[in-house]
């Protein structure tokens, strides 16, 4: 369905979402971005100790998908392919809410094996509340350096 959106009578098209692999010229934008998001949600952390080069090694040796928007990353999901494991979904603060996470979460889950699962921080509600509406099932807990997380799965068979 082409969504439509009126602007001062005229009908304009929506702007498309395009989920792609990764790229090695993506790596400055997603670095930024993947930075700027856990500075903005990661508050009870110490943003300080954030960094540029965190986006090379938290995604080293996985599967990377991007989420371009006229010519802007806006969001990637990385995984861990041989664990069916999903690593990492992050989308830049001004476009939550928009669907990109749906979007980058359900390419990740048509390439990797079932059962897929994740971790996720029990401090970042907003994202357990949108692996919950998604189907997502809770299998476990454990605490790491970053705090107690939530481990959850999901038959994506």
């Amino acid at each position: 369905m082409n969504k439509r959106k009126r602007f001062r009578g005229n009908v304009l098209p929506e702007i498309t979402l395009l989920i792609r692999p990764f790229m090695k010229a993506d790596r400055e934008a997603l670095s930024r971005l993947y930075l700027e998001s856990r500075q903005d949600t990661f508050t009870w952390q110490n943003s300080a100790a954030f960094c540029l080069s965190d986006f090379d090694r938290d995604t080293a040796e996985e599967a990377i998908w991007v989420a371009e928007r006229q010519g802007a990353l806006v969001g990637f999901v990385s995984v861990d392919a041989a664990d069916n494991f999903v690593h990492n979904l992050f989308v830049a603060t001004h476009w939550l809410g928009h669907g990109i996470g749906s979007q980058l979460l359900a390419t990740s889950l048509a390439n990797i094996g079932s059962p897929a699962r994740l971790k996720c921080l029990v401090e970042n509600t907003r994202a357990i509340v949108f692996y919950q509406t998604k189907g997502w099932q809770k299998v476990g807990d454990g605490v790491s350096d970053d705090g107690k997380y939530v481990v959850f799965e999901m038959d994506n068979s």
